[in-house]
């Protein structure tokens, strides 16, 4: 048992343009080596990019329900038990539903060839809202591990 204390979870700052935690928390995940301005320019052109695509719909809406679309409800951690390692589904807290559905999309985004990212980040979240796509791909294929090790639930703790 640690003798530390447990850090404090702290509170993410909103976005400026759009005054979302959601939109800062897909500008940090786009983020790298701490190029904010670059991450905050593609994230801000890929949604002038669905707002072109969608012209009626909120680019802040439209994120929301991409990473709905994305989140896992369940997920698979190793515990190891006598000597054999079992894959043990667990509930997905909250804050890391959002996490994991944010990395999955701005990853499959980037992972995407040939097109700016901000417009592959627009393709992907346009997809996730859609309920296609790489993201969705990857939460089915988490679900189906979930599903398929269901028989040993009973090592949660």
């Amino acid at each position: 048992m640690s003798r530390r204390r447990r850090a404090v979870k702290r509170q993410m700052q909103p976005d400026g343009r759009f005054n979302s935690v959601l939109v800062a928390r897909l500008v940090s995940t786009v983020m790298e080596r701490g190029k904010k301005s670059t991450a905050q320019r593609i994230v801000y052109g890929t949604f002038e990019a669905i707002v072109e695509k969608l012209p009626a719909t909120n680019p802040v809406d439209v994120l929301q329900r991409a990473v709905d679309n994305a989140k896992p409800r369940l997920e698979v951690k190793p515990r190891r038990v006598g000597g054999a390692t079992y894959q043990v589904p667990l509930e997905v807290p909250a804050d890391r539903q959002v996490s994991l559905a944010v990395r999955w999309i701005v990853s499959f985004a980037d992972s995407r060839k040939g097109a700016p990212m901000r417009e592959a980040l627009a393709a992907e979240i346009l997809d996730a809202y859609a309920g296609q796509g790489n993201a969705i791909r990857k939460r089915d294929d988490v679900h189906k591990m979930a599903q398929a090790n269901k028989a040993f639930a009973h090592f949660r703790w």
